[in-house]
């Protein structure tokens, strides 16, 4: 029986903080318990080790077009319970993913998903074909948002292809870079709307996080968050995303039972 989590975190615009809250949800969750696998999907850009300061032997590309395993490439982040899986830039057979790919990909997923808690998938921005297979494989879906009015159109209609083409109806909203609870409600209730109002259909607030000087201090160092301001008020913000989710996962248990972590998309409409 199933109990991880698979979790797609993408968004309609770059730059809204997608790589740095996967890493430090993650590592929140690492460090009340759980196990966690952050797979790098960005395949035109990838950047997740850049972040980490990690330089990893193998890759993705290495487990599906090369000769390499799957568990030879996860990179241990910390022991027993926080691994990596890097991705590679600018490999155009990835970065389009083709049915097939997709295919091979989950069947040397699945076997070594299930030792996880959590899988958080950090997609790239946009509606690459890529975008659209991942975030549609994964369990639930967190759309990440910043208060400007570019990031709200595009994570609309990020949030209008998924739905159009493969039915979606589910979708949690973080509002990341927000300077107060209020601006983040308000941030939200624009995409909700028009979600409520063109789709039919209605976003669920996840939470927000604040806008905080120490997180690009800890990028700069290399280091998530979390582990270098633990007490800021972005990482106090992502700790208490963390336990929503957990509660997330915890309501879905009977749901994920049956599944497979990782599921190929339904059919497009």
């Amino acid at each position: 029986m199933n109990s991880t989590l698979s979790v797609a975190v993408l968004s309609g615009k770059g730059g809204v903080g997608k790589t740095n809250l996967s890493l430090n949800l993650a590592c929140a969750l690492y460090q009340a318990g759980f196990k966690n696998l952050l797979m790098d999907c960005d395949m035109g850009l990838a950047n997740l080790d850049v972040l980490l300061g990690i330089t990893p032997e193998g890759n993705l590309q290495d487990a599906l077009l090369g000769d390499a395993r799957l568990s030879d490439v996860l990179y241990p982040l910390e022991p027993k319970g926080f691994d990596v899986l890097p991705a590679a830039s600018g490999v155009p057979e990835l970065n389009d993913m083709r049915p097939d790919l997709r295919d091979m990909l989950l069947e040397r997923l699945e076997p070594v998903l299930g030792k996880y808690d959590y899988i958080f998938m950090d997609l790239g921005a946009g509606i690459s074909e890529t975008v659209q297979t991942f975030a549609a494989m994964a369990a639930v879906r967190i759309v990440i948002i910043t208060p400007e009015p570019t990031s709200l159109t595009d994570s609309y209609a990020l949030i209008k292809v998924l739905n159009s083409r493969f039915g979606m109806r589910d979708f949690m909203v973080l509002v990341n870079q927000a300077e107060s609870a209020k601006e983040a409600q308000a941030a939200f209730e624009k995409l909700n709307g028009a979600c409520r109002h063109f789709l039919h259909l209605e976003p669920v607030l996840l939470g927000h996080v604040r806008m905080d000087k120490k997180l690009p201090e800890a990028v700069c160092r290399q280091q998530a968050l979390l582990r270098y301001a633990p007490g800021s008020p972005a990482a106090q913000d992502i700790q208490a995303l963390a336990g929503r989710l957990q509660r997330v996962r915890l309501s879905m248990a009977d749901w994920l039972a049956p599944r497979g972590v990782l599921q190929a998309p339904p059919a497009a409409f």
